[in-house]
């Protein structure tokens, strides 16, 4: 291991992130697997325009929200704003590819005149993407925008990462409960019986919590926050300094 990583003792956090990354591969893997061979594949025009649904939000909402929350712990010898756009691009990647699983959904459920937001999942998963949605509009004026007080961001940074990760976990529990609600439309007698396509959903469902467990407990070991390299530590440092009129000799 490279001696740079001993020192700033992340122990097994590049393994946790390997195994992230793998769960997140063999979760997309499962679920076009499971549309393709059960749900009859993909079409955005034809009755398969469903499917585009849940593939969109497993690619979008948990594998790259996931992997953007774990920008500021993989890239730890990059500059901060490095970091902040890839950060920003990932979310805002995650964003769009949900969007059109979203629109897939509701077109839909017109052509087949089938009622909206009915459900928790639906409701649990519109109120999370929208939460998503102003989460990165208050990420991007935080900490891109020039201008905003520093001690402003501080105080908002703690919420930001809160929510970051809350919003991963509702992300889930929505798929969670998308998948079982589906498995009861589409197997309502066969589900109770084990069928092939019932234990690869309920496989689907283990791999996303898995998933999500292994980020949060990447996310909440504090020694494996990014230090702030030599130069952001000096420049924070003289920006209280001026912002708060705070002497640079003061302890």
């Amino acid at each position: 291991m490279d001696d740079s990583l001993v020192r700033e003792n992340v122990g097994v956090m590049p393994y946790l992130v390997a195994a992230s990354q793998v769960l997140g591969v063999a979760a997309l893997a499962v679920t076009g697997a499971w549309l393709s061979q059960y749900r009859g594949g993909f079409s955005w025009d034809g009755p398969e325009q469903f499917n585009i649904h849940p593939l969109c939000m497993v690619l979008g909402m948990v594998f790259l929200s996931g992997d953007a929350l774990l920008v500021f712990r993989v890239f730890r010898h990059e500059t901060k704003r490095a970091s902040k756009i890839l950060h920003g691009s990932l979310h805002i990647l995650a964003l769009t590819i949900s969007l059109v699983g979203i629109i897939a959904v509701f077109q839909y459920h017109k052509k087949k005149n089938i009622p909206d937001m009915y459900s928790l999942h639906s409701w649990l998963g519109i109120t999370t993407f929208t939460l998503y949605l102003l989460q990165w509009i208050l990420g991007f004026i935080m900490f891109f925008l020039p201008g905003v007080a520093f001690a402003l961001r501080s105080r908002f940074k703690p919420f930001h990462v809160f929510l970051g990760l809350s919003l991963l976990v509702s992300t889930i529990a929505t798929c969670l409960l998308g998948l079982t609600e589906k498995m009861l439309f589409a197997l309502p007698e066969e589900y109770a019986k084990l069928p092939s396509e019932g234990i690869l959903a309920n496989s689907l469902g283990v791999l996303l919590v898995v998933f999500g467990l292994v980020i949060a407990y990447i996310l909440t070991r504090d020694e494996w926050r990014r230090p702030p390299l030599p130069e952001e530590q000096a420049l924070s440092i003289d920006f209280k300094t001026l912002t708060q009129g705070e002497s640079p000799t003061e302890p």
